[in-house]
């Protein structure tokens, strides 16, 4: 018979989840049986609370560092772990290579393999490879639409996009999508809708001219509001992947040979639909990053994304991977 500790049934399920986190400048720590991060205010140190039961993902920024402890009690909760750069953008730099955000997966000699021998079925297969990237592409489509034109939080922030020219630019981007050959047609067709997405959200927050700007390159706030925000999208992608049980190397879009694809294929589900109409809201209203922060997590949380981001990949594993 099996045994369940009462820590186990205290855990949530990830997809229902409430909490990401950002932490800089601080210690994280087990304190009494929880896990905890202390701040220094002079030579006071003060103690907060993480809920790791109720939470999907946490960043670790620049001044961070936890314990042994502490990494044990989060992996037994779920909690996906990133250490990344300040403000939430993971810019690394190592001599003169860039680096990713360093995701910590919990692990397990127990996680879920149904979903992974389904994905394998397929992932060799170029063919069924193709159709699986343009299956998300879809999705993702689909949330942009269903975000951008029926978001109460965007209209009350004064974000109105006109809607014959929003579906025009999807059904478009959906036909270039039926059509596309390869997978290379297929990013390219994934820049340009965004692009397309930038000016239409330029354009309904009154920003003015807008270019999107390499990570780091970026002046303006909305550049920086994106590379900021989608991490958090990272985040839950690394989350969802881990909760079925993919590696994050087999990706579907993103190359094959970049060992966090899977992670950004996922993050797609949710980046232009919720981020990025939020980066422009944010920069417009003069938030801070902090500020920004909470507003992407409560529309995140609020629009189920994970839930979302792992349902989107079940679809993909089991028509793909069963009809290989």
């Amino acid at each position: 018979m099996q045994v369940t500790s009462p820590s186990d049934m205290k855990t949530i399920l990830h997809s229902k989840r409430a909490n990401m986190y950002y932490l800089e400048h601080c210690r994280v720590l087990v304190n009494g049986g929880r896990v905890e991060y202390v701040t220094e205010q002079g030579k006071q140190s003060l103690y907060w609370n993480i809920p790791i039961a109720n939470t999907t993902t946490l960043l670790l920024g620049t001044g961070t560092s936890v314990t042994q402890a502490a990494m044990r009690e989060l992996a037994k909760a779920g909690v996906m772990v990133g250490f990344c750069g300040g403000g939430g953008t993971p810019l690394f730099t190592a001599g003169e290579q860039e680096l990713e955000v360093a995701w910590q997966s919990p692990q397990s000699e127990y996680r879920p393999t149904e979903y992974l021998q389904w994905w394998v079925k397929f992932w060799f297969d170029e063919d069924k490879r193709l159709d699986a990237a343009k299956q998300l592409q879809q999705a993702r489509l689909a949330r942009i639409r269903q975000h951008w034109l029926a978001s109460r939080a965007l209209r009350e922030a004064g974000f109105e996009v006109d809607p014959p020219q929003l579906e025009a630019l999807l059904e478009n981007s959906c036909s270039m999508l039926q059509h596309a050959p390869d997978h290379a047609c297929l990013l390219t067709e994934e820049a340009r809708l965004s692009k397309q997405l930038f000016r239409l959200a330029a354009h309904a927050t009154r920003y003015g001219e807008f270019t999107r700007a390499k990570r780091g390159t970026g002046g303006d706030p909305a550049n920086r509001f994106l590379d900021h925000g989608n991490y958090l999208a990272y985040g839950l992608g690394a989350t969802a992947t881990w909760v079925l049980g993919l590696p994050h190397g087999l990706a579907i879009l993103h190359g094959k040979t970049r060992r966090g694809g899977l992670v950004f294929d996922a993050a797609d589900l949710v980046k232009d639909a919720i981020i990025l109409p939020q980066a422009f809201i944010s920069a417009m209203r003069g938030d801070d990053e902090q500020t920004f922060r909470q507003q992407c997590i409560n529309q995140l949380t609020r629009s189920e994304a994970l839930d979302f981001m792992i349902d989107q990949l079940k679809a993909i594993a089991e028509q793909q991977g069963r009809g290989a």
